[in-house]
């Protein structure tokens, strides 16, 4: 499939995790990318993954830190600038935090997770949403979390901020609609990632793997989810495939936000 020849697509945290997969696969569909990752390290394994799969990708790499203006502005202006359009928005650039309970969790880190989760994919919404409404078009894909749509406990800052991306998500989804602009949420579950590795440290440091097991049981298919199960989702939502799907949050979690 070809579905992204053609188009530029701007995927933010593409250093690693989501980003990473959803960059290797939106190429291998025909994508320009246009990743942007606070770690210089992590998008150069990117494009090494990329290439490696898509030999012909174009692709370009911006270091920022997307809780901060100026930087969204200048991924923003060396998106437009190289490719002269943004045609999909992976707006995924996110971190968990520390876990405690909320008495616990200090303001200090409450804030630093909102910076990055939840300031970070407004700064991204606004500025590309301005960019697709005057093209007339536009995908745009934010993550949000199991804990974006449910309680999970010990995580205060990022429940907050990812209960907040899908107010955002549906809010502007109402607004863009009238432009060709569809605007849909993620909401993974438990997925193998650099991330969830560092959370099953947290909950036991001497034995994380452990922990990780134990943690999956609940779970209705007994397993953690892989990066590639969520880009083929996100994938699908950035294309025309999805042409009438908005306002949209998916889990993709295995069942396990249903479960009573």
């Amino acid at each position: 499939m070809n579905r992204f020849s053609e188009r530029v697509v701007l995927i933010t945290g593409g250093g690693s995790g989501l980003g990473r997969a959803a960059a290797v696969r939106l190429a291998a569909e025909g994508a320009k990318l246009s990743l942007v990752d606070i770690s210089e390290t992590g998008l150069a394994a990117t494009v090494e993954a990329v290439t490696e799969a898509t030999p012909d990708a174009e692709v370009i790499t911006t270091v920022a830190d997307v809780s901060k203006e100026e930087d969204v502005d200048r991924y923003v202006a060396e998106t437009t600038s190289r490719f002269g359009r943004i045609d999909g928005f992976f707006n995924n650039a996110g971190i968990e935090g520390k876990q405690n309970l909320t008495e616990d969790f200090t303001a200090a880190e409450f804030d630093k997770v909102v910076s990055i989760n939840l300031r970070g994919v407004f700064l991204g919404l606004e500025k590309v949403l301005k960019i697709m409404r005057e093209q007339g078009s536009g995908m745009v894909v934010n993550t949000a979390s199991v804990g974006g749509i449910r309680g999970i406990g010990n995580q205060s800052g990022y429940a907050a901020a990812k209960h907040g991306v899908v107010g955002l998500t549906r809010n502007s989804a109402i607004e863009y609609g009238q432009y060709g602009i569809r605007i849909n949420a993620i909401a993974p579950g438990a997925i193998w990632t650099p991330m969830v590795e560092n959370s099953m440290k947290q909950l036991n440091a001497d034995d994380p793997r452990g922990a990780a097991e134990e943690f999956i049981q609940t779970n209705p298919t007994k397993r953690y989810g892989e990066a590639p199960e969520i880009a083929s989702v996100v994938a699908f939502l950035l294309s025309d495939d999805a042409s009438y799907v908005n306002a949209t949050v998916v889990p993709i979690d295995g069942g396990q936000s249903y479960k009573y």
